[in-house]
């Protein structure tokens, strides 16, 4: 069945359609299937949602185990009797954590420490940095401001429009997203970009940029451009779920 032969589907299911085959297009590229049928599932909406759980429930439990190590030490750490009816950890746990990495790196091969590297950020991601993440996925550059008082003090960093033009839920964490995001190695926080100019103007009005400055006596903008890294190009490309699924 291709596209043209599905039914017209009002606008809701129309976009919930959408999600789902994004969702499963995701679940193929790891090796999920989404695609049996659903038994007893009549209505096309309620099925949709139903593939749509079931797709993020298990894209959730493959996540669970990239397992973090000293979790996996913790948990794994043998115990015996010591002969007076105690037990006793055979193992440390932080040292334990850190063979576990060294036994890993061991026996993985490079497109598994590539899918371990990516899943143990992607986990650590808020969805409000996804969307960051996704819209600069587009390739755009965007402006980005450091308020910095007398003496060199940052008072705001990286305040930017791309929170904004992502839509995100808390637009005052923007500077936050972005900080983490960087310390992640997924964006670059560059130079002025020249190009911006017109944008740099924007994001003095913006709000959160007025009251820190107003905050302050004499603060100064620094300009900078925030764009995908080259790590983040390449992270983006393995998680991006709107992509087609790629045939085995």
């Amino acid at each position: 069945m291709t596209s043209e032969d599905l039914p017209a589907v009002p606008d809701a299911e129309s976009s919930l359609l959408q999600r789902a085959g994004r969702l499963a297009g995701w679940a193929a590229r790891t090796g999920i299937s989404a695609g049996r049928r659903l038994p007893g599932v009549e209505n096309a909406t309620e099925g949709l949602r139903l593939v749509e759980r079931q797709v993020l429930s298990t894209l959730r439990r493959r996540l669970d185990r990239i397992d973090d190590p000293y979790v996996v030490a913790l948990t794994a750490a043998s115990t015996e009797s010591n002969g007076s009816g105690q037990l006793v950890v055979m193992a440390e746990p932080l040292r334990a954590a850190m063979r576990e990495l060294l036994d890993r790196s061991a026996t993985f091969d490079r497109d598994r420490a590539r899918e371990y590297l990516y899943a143990t950020v992607l986990r650590d991601l808020t969805p409000d940095e996804a969307r960051i993440l996704a819209v600069l996925a587009g390739g755009e550059a965007y402006p980005a401001v450091d308020v910095v008082a007398r003496g060199d003090r940052i008072l705001l960093r990286n305040a930017s429009t791309v929170g904004k033009a992502a839509g995100v839920t808390l637009p005052d964490e923007v500077p936050s997203y972005l900080t983490r995001l960087a310390g992640f190695g997924l964006v670059d926080i560059t130079a002025e970009d020249a190009a911006l100019s017109s944008q740099y103007e924007i994001l003095t009005t913006d709000e959160l940029v007025r009251a820190v400055r107003a905050a302050a006596k004499r603060a100064k903008l620094v300009r900078h451009a925030v764009r995908l890294s080259r790590f983040g190009t390449r992270f983006w490309a393995a998680c991006d779920p709107s992509l087609p699924a790629r045939v085995p």
